[in-house]
């Protein structure tokens, strides 16, 4: 008998932030990276960001290639440690539309996979906080001795994803069409198409855009905006401006 199940991303989709962007601010606190590291690499583009002049996604590209350079022979057991104090500290830092979508879903028996391109020491963290069915997430490889190597198996593009969610769905026999997929950027794309009941939360410019210009995609997608206390439920015929 198949299985209903539900995809989600993490970052913007669950988390109101990234949690690579809160870990690498954590890393500082514990002296793991130095605080120049911010203000020479990353300060300009965050800057940016924060002013809307620039792309979120631009700064979480270059933030990603500087926390990836800065874990290169650290031990992942003391990274691990931090990365559980920031789901202990920021893991409710979560939109109520997802969580509270995350509990209906279980409550109903349905199969829960978080799909993150955040590193899978965090996703894991988070995945076991909301006990889930089972996780993927950018794995960052580590030697003989566990230190990390500098090497990544990254998770947060479509393609990337699209291989998690097929082992995922082959290995508990998912009912496609009457599964769902909650996600935010057009990373994740190929699972809103996929599955029966797909769900935009807080979706950006370039993912909105590709759900409208599919015309079986925009028939079939929930778009969900979170706003203060506020939950709008809007359909891709809206005028963005």
């Amino acid at each position: 008998m198949t299985k209903i199940a539900a995809f989600f991303d993490i970052d913007g989709t669950i988390f109101r932030n990234s949690l690579m962007i809160e870990h690498f601010q954590k890393l500082i606190s514990f002296e793991v990276i130095d605080p120049a590291i911010w203000y020479t690499k990353v300060k300009k583009v965050y800057q940016e960001w924060e002013s809307r002049y620039g792309d979120f996604e631009q700064y979480l590209e270059v933030l990603a290639e500087v926390y990836l350079d800065e874990l290169k022979g650290v031990k992942k057991d003391y990274i691990q440690y931090i990365a559980a104090h920031v789901i202990n500290v920021n893991g409710d830092m979560v939109y109520k539309y997802s969580r509270d979508r995350i509990e209906w879903l279980k409550e109903l028996g349905h199969k829960v996979f978080f799909i993150s391109g955040s590193p899978d020491f965090l996703v894991s963290k988070m995945a076991e906080k909301y006990g889930v069915t089972e996780y993927r997430g950018s794995l960052y490889k580590v030697d003989e001795d566990n230190l990390f190597t500098g090497e990544i198996v990254r998770m947060w593009d479509s393609v990337s994803k699209q291989k998690a969610i097929d082992e995922l769905i082959e290995k508990y026999d998912v009912d496609l069409d009457n599964s769902f997929a909650y996600g935010d950027t057009t990373g994740d794309l190929s699972m809103l198409k996929m599955m029966g009941n797909p769900v935009a939360i807080n979706p950006n410019k370039e993912l909105f855009l590709a759900i409208r210009g599919d015309k079986e995609l925009a028939e079939k997608t929930t778009i969900i905006v979170e706003r203060k206390n506020i939950i709008y439920k809007m359909d891709s015929n809206i005028e963005i401006l």
